[in-house]
């Protein structure tokens, strides 16, 4: 196979450009409600590749992907989360408890893609760079794949929807995976039922957009 080349013309990004990725920002959303539509399994292929072009500490690529797709073991990731809500839900009172309980939090039912993914704490790529001070910077890499992940499946019409209300020990446990990894997204994908602009967790008034000029600070 062909080496791909070192050099090459960078691409001019134009002002129309930048309006599509700020769009793109901005309808990129946690989606919870999927249509039962199959994926094609090359576009999840696909949407795996691209999230593989994430920045990572050292060049180390930890991200592992997962494929869930037997009954089985979805099942014992949904009991999962029964149990972590049920537990979550106690922590709530009055409207709060109400408002929590009313939230659509996840789409484990019926999102036709399930995909765990993982930072492969004992890789020996990257040979340390970058981490032996900040070994978090693995997971942080993985992060930026599923971010990115998360872009491109909105860019063909997909949406994805993030599942922390788990217990990553059970998880592991259901997926057989090498104890070295870490659990950093148990992501479902699927086309969406429906679309919104706004966040569905504003829409239904548990958290309200806050001013990112708010989170800036100088010293």
């Amino acid at each position: 196979m062909d080496e791909p080349p070192t050099t090459a013309t960078p691409p001019a990004f134009d002002d129309a450009f930048r309006d599509q990725f700020e769009a793109l920002l901005r309808w990129r959303r946690d989606v919870r409600r999927f249509r039962e539509d199959p994926v094609n399994g090359a576009l999840v292929d696909r949407l795996i590749a691209l999230a593989g072009l994430a920045p990572s500490v050292g060049n180390s690529q930890p991200w592992r992907f997962v494929k869930v797709d037997d009954p089985v073991r979805r099942q014992a990731v949904r009991a999962s989360f029964e149990a972590c809500n049920r537990d979550a839900l106690a922590d709530y009172h009055g409207e709060r408890a109400r408002l929590y309980a009313s939230l659509k939090l996840a789409g484990l039912d019926r999102a036709p893609v399930h995909l765990a993914v993982y930072a492969d704490t004992a890789t020996a790529l990257g040979d340390g760079l970058g981490r032996r001070t900040m070994p978090e910077m693995l997971q942080y890499s993985v992060v930026a794949a599923v971010h990115a992940l998360w872009l491109a499946a909105r860019a063909h019409g997909l949406g994805v929807g993030w599942i922390s209300i788990l217990d990553a020990a059970t998880v592991d446990a259901a997926l057989d995976v090498p104890e070295a990894w870490r659990l950093i997204a148990y992501l479902c994908v699927g086309y969406p039922e429906e679309e919104h602009l706004d966040p569905e967790l504003e829409r239904h008034r548990w958290q309200e957009r806050i001013d990112v000029a708010d989170c800036i600070v100088h010293r």
